[in-house]
């Protein structure tokens, strides 16, 4: 607390000539009551969006369980959802509906705390996992298996696979080589925001044109597939992919909150970071690494879905500031509200039709970023 010199004339002093007295005395007390009060206020707001946030994700979850072919009432809805009934229309709402509205969940929450962790450790706010190149990665990768692994077509004239994992795979081992190699290009050089970003640009870029490549060389269905595939749809969830990204995110994403501190150390900058104890180079590896692995097993799956790691941590941050105590969970709920919303439009706008979620996440989200870009640079 802090203390405050007061002068004044003691009347003794003044009536006897002597010299101006000082007195010290503390005045900060309820200025400090003030501060702490106001505090408590930013927190108490902070978790209250947090249950909002929350509140509105259930919301959107019901909704599109009820939304479908299938006329299934409101209540009928809330009932199979939380007495996991699964006879008659529970069926058709869990075996279904909710299995595509899980996958979205866990897809979304996964994109967006990887992006959240990645624009902090890369100190860019256009920073995520996309940016190092893990879905070009993985997009070769697919295109690996489809071209000459036949999993996109019945036949090949060398080997014939049924296997419908096998593109998942691929993508997936892929994605990883793009990690090892940013992480062999880093170590070379120096771990630095700055050459993560440049090395995860190159890698994108070789990546990118391996699958140009790949287009060129592919035949008419092996084409068709491959352009499938890079849509990213959620049509391909299903109960066991759903859990494997489930075993990925949770101990991900505990890693990263019980990381928060370290996270804001890093917000306000390199040396602050290092002067508070944070190992930044290690951070900086593990949270990319980490994310990368998030990315890569959502890419994998359900082919590449942009935005959802730059809009959901970006939202958060209009609303809460960059606290990653808090950023990090809200970040989490934005990015699963958005891509189920963003689901849910692509299976009613050209209604018989399904427009995949990855096609609807781009036409919605560059428009909005911009827009999110202007407003928080103009302010």
């Amino acid at each position: 607390m802090l203390a405050v010199l007061r002068t004044s004339r003691n009347p003794s002093d003044h009536d006897h000539g002597g010299p101006e007295a000082f007195d010290i005395y503390e005045d900060n007390e309820e200025d400090s009551n003030q501060v702490s009060k106001t505090y408590s206020g930013f927190v108490k707001r902070k978790r209250l969006f947090i249950i909002v946030g929350v509140l509105l994700l259930v919301l959107c979850v019901i909704i599109a369980a009820q939304s479908g072919p299938i006329d299934i009432s409101f209540v009928d809805v809330i009932r199979s959802i939380f007495t996991f009934d699964m006879n008659g229309v529970g069926g058709v709402v869990w075996n279904i509906r909710m299995v595509r509205i899980v996958g979205a969940l866990f897809a979304g929450a996964g994109l967006a705390v990887a992006g959240v962790v990645m624009q902090c450790i890369l100190r860019n706010p256009l920073a995520s996992p996309f940016t190092l190149g893990i879905s070009s990665a993985a997009a070769f990768g697919a295109s690996f298996a489809i071209i000459f692994l036949g999993a996109g077509s019945s036949m090949t004239s060398l080997v014939s696979i049924n296997n419908p994992y096998v593109t998942t795979v691929c993508a997936f081992l892929f994605s990883l080589l793009a990690t090892g190699a940013i992480l062999l290009l880093t170590k070379i050089t120096k771990v630095s925001a700055e050459t993560m970003i440049l090395a995860g640009v190159a890698i994108s870029v070789m990546f990118s044109a391996g699958l140009s490549f790949m287009q060129y060389i592919a035949t008419d269905s092996q084409l068709g597939n491959i352009v499938a595939w890079t849509f990213g749809d959620l049509g391909k969830a299903t109960w066991s992919w759903n859990a494997l990204i489930l075993l990925v995110l949770l101990p991900v994403a505990f890693y990263f909150f019980y990381k928060r501190w370290d996270y804001n150390a890093l917000d306000a900058g390199e040396d602050t970071a290092k002067g508070l104890g944070v190992n930044t180079e290690r951070e900086r590896i593990v949270g990319m690494v980490l994310t990368s692995v998030l990315a890569a097993f959502i890419v994998s799956f359900f082919g590449i879905i942009a935005f959802i790691g730059l809009l959901g941590p970006h939202i958060a941050r209009m609303i809460i500031g960059s606290d990653h105590r808090y950023l990090i969970p809200l970040s989490i709920i934005l990015g699963a509200i958005i891509l189920i919303i963003a689901d849910g439009v692509g299976q009613v706008i050209l209604y018989p039709a399904v427009i995949p979620v990855g096609i609807i996440t781009s036409m919605l989200g560059g428009p909005l970023f911009i827009y999110l870009l202007i407003r928080r640079y103009r302010k």
